[in-house]
């Protein structure tokens, strides 16, 4: 498993990181803390060393207290830091409607830093992303703030989440951008158009949600229902009745691949993208150790760029519900 260069750094990561954000965020009651930790251990023992988490991925722990997802991160891999790479983010809150609440000013950038700093146990951070655009605040602001950030010793590197050209373009002038982290998958492809961007720069692009939330495992069906009050499922179109037949035909295209290669659906729906681009890293998350280790494995599978082209076109005609937007023909 040959690993990924992070933009200009000197960072190599495997080809598939962890997006840990579920064992206390969006997916219904935090997952207790020492079995989290665990977790996140063991996949680095088989692996793993790309560790994606953010401040305000917070969470209800069955017994009514914070679960802070930094605090996991940081014990977990506390043993093994100088083997792997740490990103968190910077500038969203959670409104209680789920909506999301922006903030890039430098004071509450400021304040951030120290405060994942200490949640995650660790001196410096490989990897600040500002996790959403602040329309209120202009890019160039942001990167002076990266400068200083990088120049205290506070960060090493930083990135920017569902970014669009222009603003990239901007910020990198300032103070260059590592990688971007924008949602990627066969069903969301719409930030394609930034790959000659990227390449003309150098910069990584880290796939958050690469199988769609999970509809991409093939695990989960019409009759599937996410009850907990803080599952962030239940309200993802495609996970409704017509968002899942919109879906039926790319499901099938990757049951049938993943026999001709002999691996599952998810490692096809992940192979699709590494092997588009050698500087795109998926991030999927999953609490189950099995699942991990079947994402992992996603990068031993080799599709060719004919192969890669044959799933486009057919992508190109399908049309899908999905959270984030809707992919059309």
């Amino acid at each position: 498993m040959e690993k990924r260069k992070l933009g200009e750094t000197d960072f190599y990561v495997n080809p598939v990181g962890l997006g840990c954000m579920g064992f206390s965020h969006a997916y219904g009651k935090a997952t207790e803390k020492s079995e989290a930790i665990k977790t996140i251990r063991e996949a680095c023992e088989f692996g793993y060393n790309f560790f994606d988490t953010a401040e305000c991925y917070t969470g209800e722990n069955i017994d009514g207290s914070i679960s802070y997802n930094e605090e996991l991160v940081g014990e977990a891999l506390k043993d093994v830091r100088d083997k792997v790479v740490i990103a968190t983010k910077f500038g969203v809150q959670h409104n209680a409607d789920r909506s999301l609440k922006t903030d890039s000013s430098p004071e509450t950038i400021k304040k951030s830093i120290d405060g994942s700093l200490k949640r995650l146990g660790i001196e410096v951070i490989d990897l600040y992303y500002q996790h959403r655009i602040d329309p209120k605040v202009e890019p160039e602001v942001v990167a002076d703030v990266m400068n200083e950030l990088i120049k205290a010793g506070k960060i090493k590197s930083w990135g920017i989440s569902e970014v669009d050209e222009e603003y990239l373009r901007r910020a990198h002038k300032i103070c260059p951008v590592t990688a971007i982290q924008n949602r990627y998958s066969m069903m969301a492809r719409w930030h394609e158009k930034l790959f000659p961007t990227l390449e003309e720069l150098n910069i990584s692009f880290v796939a958050f949600s690469p199988m769609a939330n999970g509809l991409l495992t093939g695990a989960y069906t019409k009759e599937t229902k996410f009850t907990e009050k803080d599952d962030y499922r239940n309200m993802m179109p495609q996970f409704t009745e017509s968002g899942m037949q919109k879906s039926q035909e790319l499901l099938e295209l990757l049951n049938k691949l993943a026999k001709e290669k002999n691996s599952t659906p998810a490692q096809i729906s992940l192979a699709w993208m590494i092997c588009k681009k050698n500087y795109i890293i998926p991030i999927p998350g999953s609490r189950k150790i099995e699942r991990l280790k079947e994402n992992f494995g996603a990068g031993d599978i080799q599709l060719t760029k004919k192969e890669i082209a044959d799933i486009d076109k057919k992508l190109d005609s399908m049309e899908f519900e999905v959270f984030g937007g809707n992919q059309t023909k």
